[in-house]
């Protein structure tokens, strides 16, 4: 569950300085040898933001609001979207695992979520359960965060946390490394980590959008942790769904069209459970990672014996 403000603002540290911060005056405040540090207090969301080092602009972030429109699916709208992009069974077993993985030993726990704005797929558990203790955050205000910030730097302890989920976030972030550096960072040792993120996917979210990921490539982005399962989330069927969207979107120049014809078209997403694993790696909507922390990297030569696809 989300836990208090108070309790958030005791782990909280300046993005610039990694220095403590002390609330002054509606405001939280870092030090630093020849001029404080100042982050403003937006609704009683702290914007921990190092705008000289984002693209985040400061008038964005202190407006509360996401800078890409998110539509509020309810009703028939919400049974459109549900139907076309349905929870994924993947992902539900994965929640699973890590729910395993972090309570079999402990009765409470630590996790974070990296752009946490919008509840993700399958998140509801760690927002709900009491033995969880959560903290989130997002480049936006809404009810599932605490404050804002931007990945690169999270404004975080070192060492604080037995999870940290980052769900739908990495294609969206200019240093993809960087962050996951971060994520190492505020992680304790043995704690676990869970990605998911595109793979052939079209472009969303418009000019906040930057990179794609094979199953190959995304296991060398957490190079440094020990891995413990891997795979696809949504696998050729899902992404040829995507494709004929964009292509009729492009051929009659409506996004209105492409969603008709993505209608139409949402059984092919079924045909990922058909298709074998490995041509899925190939040709991959998007892929997953759960690993845990550790003190050493891989070795290079272990990303090419890693391959699971179709073109052994």
């Amino acid at each position: 569950m989300l836990i208090d403000q108070r309790e958030v603002l005791k782990v909280l540290r300046c993005p610039k300085t990694g220095g403590e911060l002390q609330q002054n005056n509606g405001h939280l405040v870092a030090a630093r040898d020849q001029e404080n540090v100042i982050y403003e207090i937006v609704k009683d969301y702290p914007v921990l933001i190092d705008f000289e080092k984002s693209v985040l602009k400061q008038e964005d972030a202190t407006s509360l609001s996401s800078v890409i429109d998110r539509n509020n699916y309810s009703g028939i709208l919400g049974q459109v979207k549900r139907l076309l992009s349905p929870l994924k069974s993947t992902t539900i077993e994965n929640v699973q695992e890590l729910l395993n993985l972090i309570l079999t030993e402990q009765d409470s726990v630590t996790v974070l979520i990296i752009g946490g704005g919008t509840v993700g797929n399958g998140m509801n558990v760690f927002y709900n359960d009491p033995r969880i203790k959560l903290i989130s955050f997002d480049i936006y205000a809404s009810p599932s965060v605490q404050f804002l910030a931007d990945a690169h730097n999270i404004p975080l302890l070192d060492n604080t946390f037995d999870l940290v989920i980052v769900q739908a976030v990495l294609e969206h972030v200019l240093e993809p490394h960087k962050v996951v550096s971060e994520i190492n960072r505020v992680l304790k040792i043995g704690g676990f980590v869970y990605a998911e993120t595109p793979f052939l996917q079209h472009v969303h979210e418009g000019a906040y959008d930057f990179t794609r990921f094979t199953d190959s490539g995304h296991r060398y982005l957490f190079r440094e942790f020990e891995l413990i399962k891997s795979g696809v989330i949504s696998g050729a069927g899902t992404q040829l769904m995507w494709s004929l969207e964009y292509f009729f979107s492009g051929l009659f120049r409506s996004r209105k069209v492409g969603k008709l014809i993505k209608f139409l078209f949402f059984w092919l997403q079924y045909c990922d459970d058909i298709v074998p694993d490995s041509y899925n790696i190939d040709s991959a909507s998007g892929v997953f990672f759960l690993g845990k922390k550790i003190d050493s990297a891989i070795n290079l030569n272990d990303i090419i014996t890693y391959y699971k696809g179709a073109q052994n």
